[in-house]
């Protein structure tokens, strides 16, 4: 199977409505993917498996959402790159509930179910409700940062990647009573203390990260762009070992003005490791 068959494929699972033979290829598509016979070239080897760590759920809604979607087709020619952004958005999102409620890891009004499932709301930040689930947190996570749901999977992959002590389960996805989506994830509880500007500058630059803006804690290789890395996101746990349980992390692409070089591919390629 080559590129084109491979994205014809899951546009067909889409279109057809995810019938018992789409979601049985789609599974058989993410264990390829975890097993890295199918390889997902918007991805280093390690970011890929990264986004394995989030699971096989993350692993189907990153391939529906890197899918061309209709309303990238369905612009018209003078919509605003914005505008264009969010239509390619909502398609995304949309593809996602579907197959979702198919097999059964979707929540409506997450808001009122998660509480009742896991108990106690204990943050709220701009993109993520927090509830305490015992050892783990739960994190009901928005796409206010990002808009389109491919890149908040994105920065999960590369979060697994880069901090695999604080990796990202995806468990499912919902919707708030306002229609806001979700991402509901899992993730370590880390206890410890929080770090000052400056030993978490000298961290970031210590796993190769260059300090671009410290008003927005802002870091960047030429592969990475990683933000949002301030005292509330970087816990010092009691033994003296760092975790980084929240930031902003996405492929540096050069529209991020961070010096990035990389592009947002969507190309496969199967490879036979037998």
């Amino acid at each position: 199977m080559n590129n084109q068959d491979f994205w014809h494929s899951i546009h067909s699972i889409i279109d057809e409505g995810f019938t018992a033979n789409g979601l049985s290829k789609l599974e058989s598509y993410a264990e390829q993917f975890i097993t890295q016979r199918l390889v997902y070239k918007r991805f280093s080897s390690a970011e890929q498996y990264g986004c394995s760590m989030g699971g096989a759920t993350h692993v189907i809604a990153s391939l529906l959402a890197g899918a061309e979607t209709a309303a990238d087709r369905n612009a018209a020619p003078d919509v605003g790159d914005f505008k264009r952004e969010v239509q390619r958005g909502a398609k995304q999102a949309e593809c996602i509930e579907q197959w979702a409620k198919k097999v059964g890891c979707w929540t409506e009004r997450v808001e009122d179910a998660l509480p009742r499932m896991l108990g106690e709301q204990i943050a709220e930040g701009g993109e993520a409700i927090v509830y305490d689930h015992g050892a783990t947190l739960v994190k009901a996570i928005g796409l206010d940062y990002f808009i389109q749901p491919i890149l908040a999977l994105d920065r999960i992959s590369l979060h697994n990647t880069y901090f695999p002590e604080t990796a990202l389960k995806v468990l499912g996805f919902g919707r708030t009573a306002d229609g806001d989506f979700k991402i509901v994830a899992e993730q370590p509880f880390i206890e410890g203390t929080h770090m000052s500007d400056e030993e978490i500058a000298l961290f970031a630059e210590h796993i190769g990260f260059k300090l671009i803006n410290p008003r927005n804690w802002t870091f960047a290789t030429p592969e990475i762009y990683l933000s949002d890395l301030h005292d509330e996101n970087v816990i010092r746990s009691k033994e003296g070992n760092i975790f980084v349980v929240d930031c902003d992390i996405r492929i540096n692409t050069p529209n991020l003005r961070c010096g990035g070089v990389r592009s947002l591919t969507s190309e496969v390629e199967f490879r036979n490791l037998y």
